[in-house]
């Protein structure tokens, strides 16, 4: 366990980089301020010795004055020396959270695009924000404190020992006893606690801002939070857990905090004890002395709690950020290539999830000319949209190759391969941003009037003219809400303006309504004119006039050909198409009599 601290401290303090001086400076200082600290007490004592050795004539006590101020200077320093200790601990804190942060956060854009459609968003916010702050107290704070806790207790000792050595066992015997309390309040079943509150955290905050997402659906049909079975559920073990600790920590908590303020219990019998039998005035000035140190050797034993507590919060964040920064990132070529053309192929391609029992794809080669459209289709899970996936390297695939271009896309540049490839995916996301900015994410250096164009081809014209501030109006918070289809529309807009040679739509009309789907239909046209397209559908009627249709199923390719090739076999296909064209004349009405 030791080593664990050290190594998560160590690996800590290279996030500091040039602040690493400054915080061994601020852990010195801070150690020197405890030492000087302990001195006011010892003023404390001789001022008192002074004015008990003359009393109660105290005109033969004449350095009372200088002890006194003694002890104020001393105190004034001891405190100035923490303050400036502080200061370049808390500078140097600062730095190296933010360095952590920005070392994850450089991880996290060189990891897969799969790893975000698998990991929630809150839990990633909390993985790398709150998990970098939790060093901040650990370095700003406990660190210097840890540098006084451990030079503070030597001196201590000493002193305990200096005036009379009976009392200052009695000290000595209480910090014993707090510690021990400590240990046992944190070892047992406690000792991994935090490990597993850091969990219930985590999990309460990615399912809280799913929960936040779904409000509209929970205010829809009057629901409550019992809904979300899974935020209400990781609220109940959070609640469950806590408690538990707390229930568990009683006996320890109140056995430390009757030790660490018990000493007077102890002194003042044995004051009276020794002075029965011994000088009565040295006795008193002794017992002052201590009644006055056993707090702060209270304030100390606090000190290692916190510290211990502070220690356990920094292991587990660097375990944490080892979840982000253990993740091996996308693999890059030494010598980049550029595609040739806008081809799309899959040769002898395996690919399986992780911890996945089964491949998503296996063993499937098919290939798309430049100009041709091919539509995936086939049932859910069949895996037609981590074909898809696969050509922008959402993930890299086990076996076999993806090419683009006529390259495997491992071997593409980067930045080559997002530009040849436009997306529409059925799960639109928009910034809350103006709808000129939505749409220029595609490409940043376009002009006011490229937008508009790719709004018009869109067919998002009538979606402006309703807007409060037509093109620069903000979408999401502080501004409108656009609905599934809409923002649908403004999504293809922004693959319009892209204009990519290569267009992958994955179920693009899956949540839009008669009207809008109409609408996204004839932006299709706009969008996929003269472009290399692989569609997703589930509405075949968006597919018969594909150039290839592949029907997965359960990871392979069941059958590919035209739409008239596979009514004619009979086969996978014909069976959905028949069963959509019934579910296509269903209508609602009225059950007539018999």
């Amino acid at each position: 366990m030791k080593q664990k601290k050290a190594n998560s401290l160590s690996r800590i303090l290279k996030y500091a980089g040039g602040h690493k001086n400054l915080t061994l400076l601020g852990c010195v200082l801070s150690a020197l301020s405890a030492v000087l600290g302990l001195l006011p007490y010892v003023c404390v004592w001789l001022a008192v010795r002074s004015v008990l050795a003359g009393w109660p004539d105290l005109s033969g006590a004449a350095d009372l004055a200088q002890w006194g101020w003694a002890a104020v200077w001393t105190a004034v320093g001891s405190i100035a020396l923490y303050f400036a200790a502080l200061m370049c601990t808390h500078i140097a804190a600062f730095r190296t959270a933010r360095n952590m942060r920005k070392a994850a956060m450089e991880h996290v854009l060189k990891l897969p695009m799969g790893f975000f459609t698998g990991n929630q968003s809150g839990r990633l916010r909390k993985l790398i924000d709150d998990n970098a702050g939790l060093t901040e107290d650990l370095l700003a704070h406990k660190l210097p404190d840890l540098a006084g806790t451990v030079v503070t207790p030597i001196a201590a000792v000493v002193m305990l020992f200096i005036f009379d050595w009976r009392m200052g066992l009695l000290c000595l015997l209480t910090m014993v006893l707090a510690l021990f309390s400590m240990c046992l309040m944190m070892g047992g079943r406690n000792a991994g606690f935090f490990h597993r509150y850091q969990q219930e955290i985590e999990r309460m905050s990615g399912e809280a801002v799913e929960y936040v997402r779904g409000i509209p659906v929970v205010k829809m049909f009057q629901q409550t939070v019992y809904s979300f079975k899974a935020f209400y559920a990781a609220i109940q073990d959070y609640s469950s857990l806590a408690s538990q600790y707390a229930m568990s920590c009683r006996v320890g908590q109140t056995c430390f905090l009757t030790c660490i303020n018990g000493a007077f219990a102890l002194l003042i019998p044995a004051a009276l004890l020794l002075a029965s039998g011994g000088d009565v005035r040295t006795v008193l000035v002794n017992f002052l002395f201590y009644a006055l140190f056993a707090p702060a050797c209270g304030q100390m034993i606090n000190r290692i709690m916190y510290m211990s507590e502070a220690v356990m919060e920094a292991d587990e964040a660097m375990g944490r950020l080892d979840e982000i920064l253990g993740r091996q990132p996308m693999a890059e070529s030494a010598r980049p290539k550029l595609p040739q053309n806008a081809a799309v192929a899959f040769d002898h391609v395996t690919f399986t999830y992780p911890e996945a029992s089964r491949p998503a794809l296996d063993d499937v080669s098919f290939s798309v000319r430049p100009g041709q459209v091919t539509a995936l289709v086939g049932p859910s899970g069949g895996g037609k949209t981590t074909a898809a996936s696969l050509i922008p390297r959402f993930w890299d695939v086990d076996s076999g190759t993806v090419f683009v271009g006529g390259e495997d896309v491992r071997e593409l540049d980067s930045q080559a391969l997002m530009d040849q490839v436009a997306f529409v995916f059925q799960d639109t996301r928009l910034f809350k941003q103006s709808v000129l900015d939505n749409i220029r994410a595609a490409r940043r250096s376009a002009t006011r009037e490229e937008v508009l164009a790719a709004v018009h081809a869109a067919q998002c014209d009538d979606i402006l003219a309703k807007l409060p501030d037509g093109l620069d109006t903000v979408v999401g918070a502080k501004g409108v809400y656009l609905s599934g289809g809409e923002a649908q529309r403004i999504a293809l807009a922004r693959a319009v303006l892209k204009n990519a040679p290569i267009v992958v739509l994955d179920e693009a009309t899956a949540f839009a309504d008669p009207e809008n789907e109409h609408q996204i239909q004839k932006a299709f046209e706009a969008l996929t004119r003269n472009k290399t397209v692989l569609m997703i559908a589930h509405r075949l009627s968006t597919v018969q006039n594909a150039d290839n249709i592949l029907v997965l199923s359960e990871g392979k390719i069941a059958e590919q050909g035209t739409h008239e090739e596979l009514l004619k076999r009979g086969g996978v296909y014909a069976g959905m198409w028949a069963d959509y064209q019934r579910s296509a004349q269903w209508k609602v009405g009225k059950e007539q009599a018999v």
